[in-house]
């Protein structure tokens, strides 16, 4: 009988094989995304040093107040304001997005549109 690998195998595969071909900078840091079935995180990384510069989640309070539900579609929208909303203040207009093994569809797309509209380049 053929095993069959789980669901979080095969996108920890897939986030390697994206890891792989690129990484953040000071100049273009990294925008990593994670869902989970009840909440989502971005946050964005300079890989060079290692550091996380700007960081945001449905967790957070004064987010967490904006929204009815956080682990639908709305809740990803505006995690993606919010994080660009950041990272503006802090003088990041350019970032490499990664999606994190994630399909780019649903939550992780309605994520990158917001941040894009918000003034975030990827």
């Amino acid at each position: 009988m053929v095993s069959k690998k789980s669901r979080v195998e095969i996108r920890r595969k897939k986030h390697m094989k994206l890891r792989n071909r690129f990484s953040g900078t000071a100049e273009r840091p990294r925008l990593a995304v994670f869902r989970s079935n009840n909440h989502m995180y971005a946050q964005i990384i300079d890989d060079t040093v290692g550091n996380t510069l700007v960081a945001a989640s449905t967790l957070q309070k004064d987010v967490k107040a904006e929204l009815e539900k956080t682990n639908n579609v709305d809740a990803a929208a505006y995690l993606g304001k919010v994080i660009a909303e950041k990272a503006k203040a802090k003088g990041i207009t350019d970032v490499v997005f990664d999606r994190g093994g994630f399909i780019y569809q649903g939550k992780i797309k309605a994520l990158a549109d917001a941040a894009r509209e918000a003034g975030l380049n990827f």
